[in-house]
């Protein structure tokens, strides 16, 4: 397994870099492309989250890779090499397993065990598969990270530790009075009808907002995430309703609680979009019949790169909070106790999954130890009937059946132990020991690593592109 990992997150870059550096999903596309076209690189997969970019290939040249890596990452985001490098960070084989799975348990996340990563994970993979940049070493990957992360969740408390950004934000904004309390008959502007946006438009249904008004480039979308919020057994009591992005400034003008997420490279509320709605429910006319003018109008701003200028926080009559704010919060928020217990989890199955790889890099080179002692058996069986043409057929096939039961036990006990010595850490230079006692042809094993028994496909992406 050479699995490598270069990245940056809020752990290691500050919003500000984070935000230049954000990619669209189209530029995540191309940056798994051109890892793949790399010469160190034979699969490729981007995991890019309103807070981290990562870039995970299965490269064949440790320094290589990594200066590679490094060097798309820089191109794709805009942002210079020599700038960006020291926000890097670096994980290799096993640090790279530990790193993803703990992704995926929440515990790398701004708001530690927030689950919204198991799905942003879920996309990374779906896109890798779909550009057939991600082979069977990135796809084992990250299905594994997936059930790492829901084992964790379900076996512990760590969503008690932690939440959404959505509930974090709401938080924030409702200044340490219960989030129900705080919504309660409010009337909400969504921006935005992908993931993040239809949580939170979901988040403030349940938590007892009156009315959610959803603005979205496609109004379809808009649309169908409105249906959702007022099904029936839908949670809440809720008004919604689809708006096109031209109405953004007039239903900001009424709304109390807005949350902004969409993919915009661009500002979608300036701060003078933000002033004249302010202005109007401070006046006399129907917004501010409509908005509580007697309170601030809050803001959520959960895009990277953001959505909102962050000048609107010099605004009166208005508070923001931001991806920027929520990562200064989160540095001061309280770890549960069943973090512990989720690093041991962690732990654990990094050991599985390095044991189950190096385990299956042994399997090519029994399987064609198998297939050498198979074609001498039926070469010698041949032989003995040109020696032997008088053999009924239930002689001929009891002495075939003997002769393979004496090679299979022969080879059990080797093939067996090979497969345990390779488990363990180093255990790779077993495969190799074998082809070199029984004279393999690399070839052989090479071609069987090539098929993916399981799914009938080529072992790396650039051999199935």
């Amino acid at each position: 397994m050479s699995l490598l990992v270069v990245g940056l997150s809020h752990r290691s870059a500050p919003v500000s870099v984070l935000e230049r550096a954000a990619l669209a999903r189209e530029t995540q596309a191309r940056l798994a492309h051109d890892a793949l076209a790399a010469e160190p690189a034979t699969e490729a997969a981007v995991l890019a989250t309103c807070n981290r970019i990562e870039l995970y290939a299965d490269v064949d040249k440790f320094h290589a890779g990594v200066a590679e890596l490094s060097t798309l990452l820089a191109r794709h985001s805009g942002v210079s090499l020599d700038e960006l490098t020291p926000y890097l960070y670096v994980h290799y084989e096993d640090r790279a397993v530990h790193h993803l799975f703990s992704v995926a348990c929440g515990l790398d996340s701004m708001v530690v065990g927030e689950g919204q990563i198991l799905g942003q994970i879920k996309d990374a993979l779906a896109l890798g598969q779909e550009l057939h940049t991600a082979g069977r070493l990135l796809n084992d990957l990250f299905q594994q990270a997936l059930r790492v992360g829901k084992r964790a969740h379900s076996e512990t408390g760590i969503d008690k530790a932690g939440q959404s950004l959505v509930t974090f934000g709401l938080e924030r904004l409702a200044s340490g009075a219960p989030v129900a309390d705080w919504v309660e008959g409010k009337r909400a502007l969504v921006i935005g009808a992908g993931s993040m946006s239809s949580l939170a438009a979901a988040t403030l249904a349940r938590a007892g907002v009156a009315h959610v008004a959803i603005a979205n480039r496609t109004v379809e979308r808009a649309e169908r995430l409105a249906e959702i919020l007022t099904a029936p057994g839908a949670p809440g009591a809720v008004t919604a309703k689809a708006v096109e992005m031209t109405a953004v400034p007039a239903e900001l003008a009424i709304a109390d609680i807005v949350v902004s997420c969409t993919g915009a490279t661009g500002l979608v509320l300036t701060i003078d979009v933000v002033r004249e709605a302010l202005a109007g429910r401070a006046g006399t006319g129907p917004a501010a019949a409509e908005a509580r003018a007697d309170e601030d109008l809050a803001l959520l701003d959960l895009a990277m790169p953001r959505d909102i200028d962050a000048a609107v926080h010099r605004l009166e009559g208005a508070r923001l909070v931001d991806i920027e704010t929520l990562a200064e919060a989160s540095a001061d928020a309280p770890m549960a106790a069943d973090v512990d217990q989720v690093r041991t989890i962690v732990s654990d199955e990094v050991a599985a999954f390095g044991a189950a790889q190096r385990a299956a890099h042994i399997t090519p080179t029994v399987v064609a130890l198998r297939s050498m002692a198979a074609d001498v058996v039926a070469g010698e069986m041949a032989r003995l009937n040109g020696r032997l043409p008088d053999l009924d057929d239930k002689q001929r096939a009891e002495i075939t059946q003997t002769v393979r039961r004496v090679v299979d036990k022969l080879l059990h006990a080797p093939t067996v132990r090979v497969k345990e010595l390779a488990s363990t850490p180093g255990g790779a230079g077993y495969a190799d020991a074998l082809r070199e006692l029984f004279d393999l042809d690399p070839q052989a094993v090479a071609a069987v690593s090539k098929a993916d028994p399981q799914h009938g496909r080529p072992n790396t992406a650039r051999e199935s592109a």
